[in-house]
């Protein structure tokens, strides 16, 4: 088994020159990407669309963003990511459709073995990171590997999930934990106690 194979199966794997070609691919275009004009949203677009082939639709990133490969991100429509967005996509990342990411969000599915023995053998490994659809992650969240994200679920900002969070369901804090669940009385309020003043569904 090739170190690719080996890291897209979950297993420990080193990063070899086949490895560090994929990565390479990734740079060129991240570079192209974050120094293109601020306002040609045109030429933004083909280029995350050349980084991320795996997207249902257009890609809606910010710059700068940051990831290893582009190719192991598998994004649903309407995904919306804000400044300074970075995936450490070694295992493969899953977004649902409808997604919103505040600015510093960081996604990582990479790791590094918890003994130092054999952390310093240069093995690691990636794990997959699932996000389900209608999810909005708050500024500043950190999730880790491994990790599944239900769908209509909002992350507070400056979360560290580590753990699964379940559906329909207002989660923050380090380590993240659920909070409560969002009903359909959360309709009418656009921010705490503030009701929508117009018609908006």
């Amino acid at each position: 088994m090739t170190q690719k194979e080996r890291r897209d199966h979950e297993l420990p794997y080193k990063a070899d020159e086949a490895v560090v070609e994929e990565m390479k691919r990734a740079r060129k275009l991240l570079r192209e990407f974050n120094t293109a004009d601020p306002c040609d949203y045109e030429r933004q677009a083909t280029i995350a669309g050349m980084l991320i082939p795996n997207a249902n639709g257009p890609v809606g990133l910010t710059q700068p963003f940051y990831c290893d490969y582009g190719t192991h991100i598998y994004m649903g429509k309407n995904f919306t990511a804000n400044y300074n967005c970075t995936i450490l996509d070694v295992g493969r990342v899953e977004i649902g459709d409808n997604v919103l990411f505040a600015p510093n969000v960081s996604i990582y599915t990479a790791g590094h073995p918890l003994h130092y023995e054999t952390r310093n053998t240069g093995y690691e490994y990636g794990i997959p990171v699932k996000i389900g659809n209608n999810v909005w992650v708050g500024g500043n969240t950190v999730i880790t590997p491994g990790v599944t994200i239900g769908d209509n679920t909002v992350i507070g900002a400056g979360s560290v999930v580590t753990k699964d969070i379940p559906a329909n369901v207002v989660a923050a804090g380090n380590p993240c934990r659920v909070i409560r669940e969002i009903t359909e009385e959360d309709k009418k309020y656009y921010y705490k106690n503030r009701e929508f003043d117009i018609e908006v569904l």
